[in-house]
């Protein structure tokens, strides 16, 4: 691997290249999927393992699976998991999503799955990109079908996925998740700033769940002077100046 660079993550050590970021999506599904230390939970399209990392900060998870497809993004969480000793509790898998067999993640085992899948549909163009990158960004491995089966195959029944897309695609997921069992509960909405289009949405599924969903009031990541807002300070766990 070229190009790694490593960074802070509160106590920990994290570990990136070139063709394995992250952005403020991750902190956001994170922070929304609110995992308890008494859960199993699987990440599926992890890369180099962000959101795994960011549960580990405070009050982690009991175990937690992290899955992707791409060789070198499960070597730079494995370096991760590895600088920080967390492999009591966190495990790396090199897997396609679609290949969930049940010998390394148990089959109806996890609390929560969350997933920052590909947001484009593979036909959809846009700047070129690196082969790893274009399959971070574009359905051209798997698509939200494929990641709803996935994670219902996983999830204990009355278990929640959770994850964010981009709103063009909010009808393919609420369709995705029922057909493949898990009833969408709990939508809401990012904007950059208040009185802005959203850019992103949150959403929570339950795995055998009646229907009914509640709407929760919009994020915004930015107040009116282009600073962070309390809540995404928090997030990303920087403090205010004394």
């Amino acid at each position: 691997m070229e190009n790694i660079e490593s960074f802070c993550l509160g106590k920990l050590e994290m570990f990136v290249s070139g063709d394995h970021r992250f952005g403020t999506d991750a902190f956001l599904l994170a922070d929304f999927a609110a995992v308890l230390p008494s859960h199993t939970v699987c990440d599926l399209c992890t890369g180099c393992g962000i959101i795994p990392l960011l549960f580990c900060r405070e009050r982690p998870p009991m175990k937690i699976y992290g899955l992707d497809i791409n060789e070198e993004a499960i070597m730079l969480f494995q370096k991760s998991v590895e600088a920080n000793k967390l492999s009591d509790r966190v495990i790396p898998v090199l897997s396609d999503i679609k290949e969930i067999n049940g010998s390394i993640v148990p089959r109806e085992s996890c609390d929560i799955v969350t997933v920052n899948p590909p947001y484009y549909k593979k036909d959809s163009g846009g700047v070129r990109l690196s082969p790893a990158q274009a399959a971070a960004r574009t359905e051209l491995l798997c698509d939200i079908n494929d990641v709803a089966k996935a994670a219902a195959a996983l999830l204990k029944y009355g278990g929640s996925l959770k994850l964010c897309h981009i709103p063009s695609r909010l009808s393919d997921v609420i369709c995705a998740m029922r057909q493949a069992g898990i009833e969408p509960k709990l939508l809401r909405f990012v904007v950059k700033r208040e009185g802005e289009k959203p850019w992103l949405f949150l959403i929570s599924g339950k795995r055998g769940a009646k229907p009914g969903m509640e709407i929760l009031p919009q994020l915004a990541v930015y107040n009116e002077n282009m600073e962070y807002t309390d809540t995404i300070k928090k997030m990303y766990m920087i403090k205010e100046e004394s």
